[in-house]
């Protein structure tokens, strides 16, 4: 997710409840091939990692085959375990460069920077890596499609169509591309997040799928609670994994299944805060991290004034004082 998941967050994360495998930030490949040095030196910054995130995917955006191409020899070079392509961001200014759920409605194009990506990368060897299987138990054994194929280490995330449900033969155009995962948010591009997601949905997905005998993941996502929800829907959609965005909020204990006490909650805040200040300080608005603020500091007394102090610093080191005497 723009401006939440930066490399601040993810290694936060990786700390204290690492998922199965990580997304960066979507991350313009058309920025990472035209922009001045300057524009390029914060992109790369954007797509900052460390080794304790890995599995780590980069997720790109780009309607230009040629520098989707060069970026994912970039992001290659830059030793990402795999590339992610968004085909299902609703933003009108990411739309109007034919990129994200514009995709879907181009399914020429959809598939000529899938073989771009692939192009870039060739020659990778990349890792053996399960993404997030939550359907997982004691007595699930995994198939062999629960695997990424190590030689082709390319995902898409997705929409289930952009007016109305499009599967039939928006999936085929995908699958036959021979994508490690497909990731699919259970809306339309019109309805963004303004209506339940039609979880239904995912098991049309994974029966196209399994008609078409392709190998790849169909991970589902969309109003995602916590890991127990996220068993429960893959259990009922015969779904490979889920993806979990909006839940992770001032919870990176998630994936741990931890419920944090406030003092924890206060503690990995300035954990955070130290995060960005190291990471990010120098090249990101500090405003960014203040819509983690009310997602850590809430459900108890006194939270409410507290959060208000915040939001009033105007740097890390300020927010870290307040809270370590609150």
């Amino acid at each position: 997710m723009e401006d939440v998941t930066d490399a601040a967050f993810r290694r936060l994360i990786a700390r204290h409840g690492k998922p199965h495998v990580l997304f960066s930030e979507f991350t313009s490949a058309d920025g990472l091939v035209l922009a001045p040095e300057s524009g390029r030196s914060h992109l790369r910054r954007k797509l900052l990692y460390s080794e304790e995130e890995r599995p780590i995917v980069a997720q790109l955006f780009s309607a230009i085959p040629e520098r989707m191409e060069k970026t994912a020899s970039i992001v290659r070079e830059m030793g990402f375990d795999g590339i992610d392509i968004n085909m299902g961001c609703p933003d009108r200014a990411i739309e109007r460069g034919l990129c994200g759920a514009a995709m879907m409605r181009n399914p020429a194009l959809a598939r000529e920077v899938i073989r771009a990506a692939k192009r870039g990368w060739e020659g990778r060897t990349g890792m053996r890596v399960r993404l997030a299987n939550l359907c997982e138990s004691d007595s699930h054994t995994l198939s062999p499609r629960n695997a990424i194929k190590p030689t082709l280490p390319i995902s898409v995330k997705t929409r289930i169509g952009y007016t109305r449900n499009e599967l039939e033969t928006w999936l085929p155009v995908l699958l036959g591309e021979g994508l490690a995962a497909i990731t699919i948010h259970a809306r339309t591009r019109d309805e963004m997040s303004d209506v339940p997601a039609h979880w239904e949905t995912i098991q049309q997905a994974v029966a196209i799928r399994d008609a078409l005998g392709s190998s790849a993941l169909i991970v589902g996502n969309g109003d995602v609670k916590n890991l127990t929800d996220a068993r429960t829907k893959a259990a009922e959609t015969g779904c490979d994994g889920v993806m979990l965005g909006r839940a992770i909020y001032g919870n990176p204990w998630l994936f741990a299944e931890h419920t944090p006490s406030s003092r924890e909650r206060v503690e990995a805040l300035i954990e955070h805060l130290h995060l960005f200040d190291e990471l990010l300080g120098d090249m990101v608005n500090y405003a960014t991290m203040k819509k983690h603020f009310k997602a850590y500091v809430s459900g108890w007394d006194g939270a409410k004034e507290l959060r208000a102090r915040l939001m009033e610093t105007g740097h890390a080191g300020e927010a870290i004082k307040i809270l370590k005497t609150s």
